[in-house]
């Protein structure tokens, strides 16, 4: 069943396997059935034998393949339960990953004594450090505050037995390689190693190398990187009309629940609050959300209290609820490979799901990248009209009359009705609408066609038809610069800075400006009103193990201050 490490072998996966067929410790198979979990995924089919055979692993698999269940059912299986020292480490490149891993960690772990923590940037070090304190046999973590706790000595590795690096590229790619390499080296040698990655690059290859003894490699075949089962569509829209077309989306598309995903934090409540005013169901899930409030809201939307979930991508990681049919990109993201993850949070557990894009005239480019990078064409969807809405209006109206007659109280109120017809000389026509435009509340029911939109000519050039448009930085007026204690000597590069401030900070990378490296600092343009909880958690940020100190930029005297 398994293979060794070639770059073309890969792990044939077997088919009509239960979970009972593995060989799994009883209470983890419990813990399983439990949730309701039957067969296993071919992921979990190949990895769990393989590492509880004793070997390393090297698992490329897209997100959604159910990875998190292959590494943490045999770690599970094997972990000493009468030890409490840390015996299995896991390494996620955010706080969202980390607490879906550990979330699963503890739901299969859920009949054993074990003890899961969580410890990720951007929280207090004084529970993590009581938790560790305490005896956790499994940790997971980021690496910028596995290397705080590790320097604190708060963390004991000593006696690791297994170490999962998860989403490696993704890792890599927010510039934690270094970060990475440090904790591998501080591990003890014999230990189990799993690398999970949904691209093998040279960094990655490099690792794997190095850390991993003669690893199986489990390899799960797509032909594309979304899921078949996801239908993509998308809408041209100007900016400024997003709102409306959001709006008409919701009343005619038929769906159970939808994340509607915007780049900024402060965009996740705008979006919230406009639809709330229009009637409908939603709520905003963003970096500076505390985990309890999170946690509800999440648990609202597993349980059909909550229809609509406005999130950034950050926020989203690891979000997995069955109910969700549609995502809907109000904003389209600048990478590909946000936009898989994105649409990868509907058509779980093998349903239907669809994947809707709003895109304006000058984003054509990045259709034209995701269509690359997904190998798959995106179908033009028109917006709905506003017959289509008027026409989905009237129907809900008829059907809400059709619930009324049967709900409870209908015959005092027809009794009233009866009393106004007689003292009045009303029609029962009448009365209804006259009721029915009194819960209306003064807002139109119809919709109404919006004014054509105005081209406006720039005042200060003339129009050009002649060759491209020349390319300009896009000034932003919500960014500020600030400057950081790490440069050139200290050997950054951007992806490091952005992955470590994004991380600890809670930030998304659509908040990062021009990041200007020197000798020996930086200046990086971040939002100009940084909250006074985020720039907390970016006190304790390092670099390449250099504290970053971050303050606003002061021009040329601020380069000539010490650290």
């Amino acid at each position: 069943m398994t293979s060794s490490n070639t770059e073309s072998d890969t792990v044939e996966m077997p088919g009509d396997l239960s979970f009972a067929d593995l060989q799994i410790h009883p209470a983890v198979l419990q813990a399983v059935a439990d949730v309701g979990y039957e067969s296993p995924s071919p992921i979990q089919a190949a990895t769990i034998p393989a590492m509880l055979a004793g070997s390393d692993v090297v698992g490329l698999a897209q997100t959604g393949t159910g990875k998190t269940a292959a590494f943490a059912i045999p770690i599970l299986s094997k972990i000493d339960t009468a030890s409490r020292t840390t015996q299995a480490l896991v390494l996620a490149p955010t706080r969202e990953l980390a607490l879906q891993v550990a979330e699963a960690f503890s739901r299969y772990g859920a009949h054993l004594s074990v003890n899961v923590l969580p410890i990720y940037g951007g929280s207090p070090y004084g529970p993590q450090m009581a938790g560790l304190k305490r005896g956790a046999q499994v940790v997971v973590g980021t690496p910028g505050r596995v290397i705080d706790h590790l320097e604190k000595r708060t963390l004991d590795l000593s006696h690791l037995d297994y170490l999962v690096l998860d989403e490696a590229d993704e890792m890599l790619q927010m510039g934690f390689a270094e970060d990475v390499e440090r904790i591998l080296e501080g591990t003890p040698e014999y230990k189990q190693v799993a690398l999970f990655s949904a691209t093998m690059p040279p960094a990655i290859r490099k690792i794997t190398n190095k850390y991993l003894h003669d690893p199986v490699q489990v390899k799960v075949e797509s032909k594309t990187a979304t899921a078949d089962n996801i239908s993509q569509r998308y809408i041209q829209v100007s900016g400024h009309r997003k709102m409306d077309a959001l709006t008409r989306l919701l009343e005619v598309e038929p769906f159970e629940a939808m994340i509607v995903f915007v780049r900024t934090k402060q965009a996740t409540e705008e979006v919230a609050e406009k639809l709330r005013a229009r009637g409908f169901s939603a709520a905003a899930i963003n970096g500076d959300i505390a985990q309890a409030q999170r946690e509800r809201t999440i648990a609202s939307l597993k349980d059909g209290k909550l229809d609509i979930l406005i999130a950034t991508d950050v926020a989203a990681r690891g979000l997995d609820v069955e109910r969700i049919s549609h995502v809907l990109n109000y904003d389209i993201p600048h990478d590909p490979e946000s936009y898989v993850h994105r649409i990868g949070r509907t058509g779980r557990a093998g349903r239907s799901g669809t994947a809707l894009l709003f895109i304006t005239p000058r984003e054509r480019h990045l259709l034209n990248s995701i269509e690359r990078v997904t190998r798959q064409k995106l179908i033009e969807s028109q917006l709905p009209t506003v017959d289509d809405v008027n026409a989905q209006r009237v129907e809900k109206f008829r059907d809400s009359i059709t619930t009324a007659l049967a709900a409870p109280g209908f015959d005092l109120f027809r009794k009233l009705v009866e009393g106004y017809e007689r003292d009045h000389d009303v029609s029962m026509a009448d009365i209804a609408a006259a009721l029915a435009l009194q819960s209306r509340d003064g807002a139109e029911f119809l919709m109404t066609e919006p004014p054509p939109e105005k081209r406006k000519e720039r005042a200060d050039r003339p129009a050009r038809d002649d060759g491209p448009p020349r390319k300009r930085r896009e000034v932003r007026t919500d960014l500020a610069t600030y400057r950081i204690a790490v440069g050139k000597r200290h050997k950054v590069m951007p992806g490091a800075i952005v992955g470590a401030i994004a991380n600890e900070g809670g930030l998304h990378r659509s908040d990062f400006g021009h990041i200007s490296i020197k000798v020996d600092h930086s200046t990086v343009e971040l939002p100009a009103k940084l909250s006074r909880e985020t720039l907390k958690k970016l006190e304790s940020t390092r670099i390449q193990g250099q504290l970053i100190h971050l303050e606003p930029d002061r021009g040329p005297k601020g380069h000539r201050k010490t650290h």
